[in-house]
Formats: C-alpha cells, sequence, structure tokens
C-alpha cells in the first residue's frame, strides 16, 4: 500500500432523496454519513420511495437550509417549508429491501408534492433510532449505519473522473455535465482519472480531530445520471458514454462511477472543502 495527497474540492448534502442537493462549505460527519443527507425521502401511499428513475422532475425540487427550516422550492410551486426540529406521526417507510421506521412530514407537505409531482405522495423523515446498516459483505467488521441513502452513508468521487467522463461526452458529441448527476458527499481533486476506485482509506484531520474512511464498494450507476437537472429530462448520453469503458468485473460489469464509503473514526467532527486529504492507495 501508498498513500497520495488530495483535498475536498467540494461538499454535497441531498436532504431529500431524490431532489436537488446542497453543497455547502463544511458539513458535519454524523453516523449515517453528512448529517441531514437523505434524511427525508418521498414516499407513495403504500410507503414505497419514489426516485428520479421513476419521476425525473423530483431533479428540480431545489432544498435550501434557512434558519431551522429545510425549505423546498419547485417550478410553478410556492415554496414549503419543513421545521427541522418538527415531525407528525411516526409511520413506516420502505428503501428498496429495508422497512425503516419514520416520521409522516404531514398533509401540507404531502398535498405540495403530490401536486408538484401528479400522484398521491408524501414526505417521511428518517427516524434517528432507526439503526439501518450498510450491507456487510462490503463493509465487514464495520457497522455501518445510513439513512435514505441507497446503501452506504458516502459517495466520494473524483473531480479528473468527471473531467474523462466530459472528455469522452465532448467527443461524441455531447454537452458536459456537472458533478451534481452522480450525486456524490464527497468530491476530491488532485486524483487521476478513477483512482477513487483503487483507494482503501481516506484520512482527514479537521479542527475536531482525525477523520478515518474506508472506501467498500464500486457504485453501480443507474439512470440517475441522465437526467438533467436542469429540465428534469432523461437522456441517455451519459450511461451510454460510461457503458463504453466502465464496466467493473467487480461489479457483475455493472457501470460505475465513484466509490461507496463508510465511516471509521470522526463522527460529530465537520469537514470542510478545502481540507487535506491522505489517501491510502490499495492494490
Amino acid at each position: 500500500m501508498s498513500d497520495l495527497s488530495c483535498r475536498i474540492a467540494s461538499l454535497h448534502v441531498h436532504p431529500v432523496k431524490s431532489f436537488a442537493g446542497v453543497s455547502p462549505d463544511e458539513a458535519l460527519l454524523i453516523e449515517t454519513g453528512l448529517e441531514f443527507d437523505r434524511a427525508w425521502m418521498v414516499v407513495d401511499e403504500k410507503g414505497e420511495m419514489l426516485t428520479q428513475r421513476e419521476q425525473p422532475r423530483m431533479a428540480l425540487v431545489q432544498p435550501r437550509f434557512r434558519a431551522d427550516d429545510l425549505v423546498l422550492r419547485a417550478p410553478g410551486m410556492l415554496a414549503l417549508h419543513l421545521r427541522l426540529d418538527a415531525v407528525e406521526e411516526a409511520t413506516r417507510a420502505r428503501v428498496w429491501d429495508d422497512e425503516v421506521k419514520a416520521y409522516d412530514m404531514g398533509a401540507l407537505a404531502a398535498q405540495w408534492i403530490s401536486d408538484f409531482l401528479g400522484a398521491k405522495l408524501r414526505i417521511v423523515r428518517f427516524d434517528p433510532e432507526q439503526k439501518r446498516l450498510a450491507d456487510r459483505r462490503w463493509t465487514g467488521d464495520v457497522q455501518a449505519e445510513t439513512a435514505f441513502a441507497d446503501g452506504f452513508p458516502l459517495l466520494v468521487a473524483g473531480t479528473a473522473s468527471l473531467a474523462e467522463v466530459n472528455r469522452r461526452l465532448a467527443a461524441r458529441g455531447a454537452p458536459a455535465v456537472g458533478i451534481e448527476r452522480f450525486r456524490p458527499n464527497l468530491v476530491l481533486d488532485g486524483l487521476e482519472a478513477f483512482e477513487e476506485d483503487h483507494l482503501d482509506e481516506l484520512a482527514i484531520s479537521t479542527d475536531e480531530g482525525p477523520v478515518r474512511l474506508r472506501l467498500v464498494k464500486p457504485c453501480v450507476r443507474c439512470t440517475i445520471p441522465d437526467v438533467d437537472p436542469a429540465s428534469g429530462e432523461r437522456g441517455h448520453a451519459v450511461g451510454d458514454t460510461l457503458a463504453a469503458f466502465r464496466a467493473d468485473a467487480r461489479m457483475g460489469g455493472g457501470v460505475t462511477f465513484g466509490m461507496n464509503a463508510v465511516v471509521l473514526e470522526g463522527i460529530e467532527h465537520v469537514l470542510r472543502v478545502g481540507q487535506a486529504v491522505q489517501a491510502r492507495v490499495k492494490f
């Protein structure tokens, strides 16, 4: 194993699963990843999750944190304010194969999202007492908690990897895309293209002490990177481009971009854009 140096280029929090994200200058690391990441989710009348896979217009909903509220804005809609310190009745929700405890966010939130997406839907918040664990086949002896993320607390990607995708898109005559399409949490600068595929651990010195993250599983991509965040419409150029060179034998030929990560050390520490990262390379 060897070490290399890089830095945090950007941080990304997606408060409501499959809505747009926010890119703060700093974010608190908690048991389930970055604070407020995928803490809320849209569900149907049966409590089943809804994502951009079924409703690409979800990408148009813009969240912002303001004082004690999460404010959601969408085209043609008045802003919806969700209190950060308030929920309504307890309920249950299903995220992939996991049925978990959650809290309903009330009738106004349900009407708002139902009106925008044209279906009977509700917004729920993850119950912090719920222990939803990432797949131990990948995390080993680490009991990695996650909220409404697909499967792991954090997703790590590199700026050089995005640049390579955009180089290949340009060669196909397709426009460049932003990193938000891939919905990472930590974006690293200073790596070679797709060098994150071969990293074992990340060590970050914060004001509160050391943070250590382990990269455990390549992220197999679905159709979401092909959703244009500006229009909410789905294309195919990104998926076609990735399929041409990113089939990953570790994932049975699945097309991958980014690495899922778990927290080894550093809960309640603050990550900041620009922080130095020591990355351990595994061959």
